[in-house]
């Protein structure tokens, strides 16, 4: 079974694990909404704001020629999913919807639309959407979902084109709350989604890190954005914390028990610092795609588990496990410690 949104190949023993029938685990995974984990369990997603800045857009302009209450948008990765909207008269709002993710700061905003009858498309930054270096804050891949949404409305309502101005109520103090100005985002929110979906985890918790790290019985350190989204799956009952190459930082702050998870990069290099001399080799990565079984890579994570005390788990691109220092490999599988392959 393919998770749609990122490509996974869900192992079998996770849908073994599964609590819900065959064909209806199917068809929630199929639906982009729901991740499966490797204890069985189902974590819901959200929509970013790029769906949900979408289906105002085209609610928006339906409502110059009826009133409607939801609405159905295609994402990026080609899912179409359906969203509640209040629409009428050439106005429309929705709510952002963020699923499981429990510390998403624009859960539950208010996303806007406003549009005229217009000889062509034209899509617009209003008040609560910021901007960087005089340019709305909207990125490609949403402004292209954007404007197929907007495209669908015309096509079903028969109108030449549509002027539509997106805004977000309060988008200015609640981007106080994100990271937006220390990027040069200035004035309110970002509109984002390179899938339209929002993962169930968190992947920028900024300060509350180390906090965070402290007070986790059970931790897991990751270093990048695929560590986070795969160790989240693959240790289910594990607090994620996305280090980056902080990761000696991250363990003189924890206090339970860690794994260091992710692409083996930041990590191997973290362990051994002149990993690659004389090794033939410009990067890791270069070294794996030629010899996955390379000695060099087995030596670097007894070194990082040496340096660290921890298990130590190597991830490829696509979520399977290249090393893991702790636990049975089942053909080429990782079985998280602790759990049977059954």
């Amino acid at each position: 079974m393919i998770d749609p949104v990122d490509n996974f190949e869900i192992p079998d023993e996770w849908i073994d694990r599964a609590k819900i029938p065959l064909d209806e685990l199917k068809s929630r995974i199929l639906s982009g909404r729901y991740v499966l984990l490797s204890d069985g369990s189902l974590l819901q997603r959200g929509y970013t704001t790029g769906t949900t800045a979408a289906a105002a857009a085209k609610a928006a302009v339906i409502s110059l020629f009826r009133d409607i209450s939801e609405t159905s948008v295609l994402t990026p990765v080609g899912i179409r999913v359906f969203i509640p909207v209040h629409a009428k008269k050439g106005k429309a709002s929705a709510i952002k919807d963020s699923g499981d993710h429990a510390m998403d700061v624009t859960r539950g905003i208010e996303i806007r639309a406003q549009a005229k009858e217009n000889e062509t498309i034209l899509i617009m930054a209003g008040p609560g959407i910021g901007s960087k270096n005089g340019k709305p804050a909207i990125n490609p891949s949403p402004m292209e979902q954007i404007g197929k949404a907007i495209t669908e409305a015309l096509e079903e309502t028969g109108a030449k084109g549509a002027a539509v101005t997106i805004s977000i109520p309060h988008g200015r103090e609640i981007a106080g709350k994100t990271l937006n100005e220390k990027i040069g985002i200035k004035g309110g929110l970002s509109i984002l989604g390179t899938t339209g979906f929002v993962e169930p985890w968190n992947e920028h918790l900024g300060e509350m890190k180390e906090e965070l790290i402290k007070k986790a019985d059970k931790l897991v350190l990751t270093t990048g954005r695929i560590g986070m989204r795969f160790s989240s799956m693959l240790f289910p009952e594990y607090t994620v914390i996305l280090i980056g190459s902080d990761i000696s930082r991250g363990l003189a702050a924890a206090k339970g028990e860690v794994i260091i998870c992710g692409l083996p990069g930041l990590i191997l290099k973290w362990a051994n610092a002149i990993i690659l001399k004389n090794s033939g080799y410009l990067t890791i990565q270069e070294m794996i795609d030629n010899n996955p079984g390379n000695l060099i890579i087995d030596r670097a994570l007894d070194e990082a588990v040496k340096v660290s005390g921890k298990r130590v788990v190597l991830l490829n691109r696509n979520g399977t496990i290249l090393r893991d220092s702790g636990a049975r490999l089942i053909q080429g599988k990782s079985i998280p410690k602790g759990r049977d392959s059954t």
